[in-house]
């Protein structure tokens, strides 16, 4: 029993490191080179990065660390600590990325492709990082908290979440840039909803029991 539950926990992290490492990657070469933004506080790091030069690395660490500690009573253990794994690790990799990485992936003139591509390797990313448990940050842990108290998916909370950040974005990119950076959300808006909630689960319908009577 205790092997079995070894290999789940291994798996889960494992799955939240790949997950935030596809996050990563995304971020810095499809939106941070092709002049997409983000929302969340992922948008607001590339808003800071573009302004003042502040990796995100450093400030989706610093935004994040304060907000999982103050929804630590309800998360559970498991998940917050999951969290740290996920918030710190995407840090790790966007700083090794933009600091070694020798690869340009160019999309600035076929905008739809960068929209869509990264859109959906953005959705997989989070997708499996909140399918096994983590969260990248505070806007994660923010998301899916609402969405539990409303009829909106993890995914829809994410796109009205993300559209709020986008605003910020109009300062430093066009309009043009605008469009597609939505089209590239709703993308992963999708993608994320569709791994977070798989299709068996969709499929599976609550059949009422009847109750059962005491009997004397």
């Amino acid at each position: 029993m205790e092997n079995i539950q070894s290999r789940q926990i291994i798996k889960e992290i494992f799955m939240v490191l790949l997950g935030s490492f596809i996050l990563a990657t995304t971020l810095y070469h499809i939106h941070f080179q092709n002049h997409l933004t983000e929302g969340g506080f992922v948008g607001i790091a590339l808003f800071l990065q573009n302004f003042f030069d502040i990796s995100p690395s450093i400030s989706t660490v610093l935004m994040d660390i304060p907000v999982i500690l103050l929804c630590a009573t309800l998360l559970g253990r498991k998940m917050v600590i999951y969290s740290f794994i996920g918030s710190i690790s995407f840090g790790i990799f966007y700083s090794v990325m933009e600091n070694y990485s020798p690869f340009v992936i160019d999309l600035s003139n076929y905008l739809f492709v960068a929209a869509v591509l990264g859109g959906a390797l953005a959705g997989i990313g989070l997708g499996f990082i909140l399918r096994f448990g983590g969260a990248t940050g505070g806007d994660d842990i923010l998301t899916i908290v609402l969405s539990k108290k409303t009829r909106f998916t993890v995914g829809q909370m994410f796109f009205v979440f993300d559209a709020v950040v986008i605003a910020l974005s109009l300062y430093y990119l066009t309009w043009t840039e605008i469009a597609f950076t939505i089209l590239s959300i709703a993308v992963q808006a999708k993608v994320l909803d569709m791994i977070y909630y798989p299709a068996a689960e969709k499929k599976t319908v609550a059949i009422p029991l009847p109750k059962q009577h005491a009997t004397n």
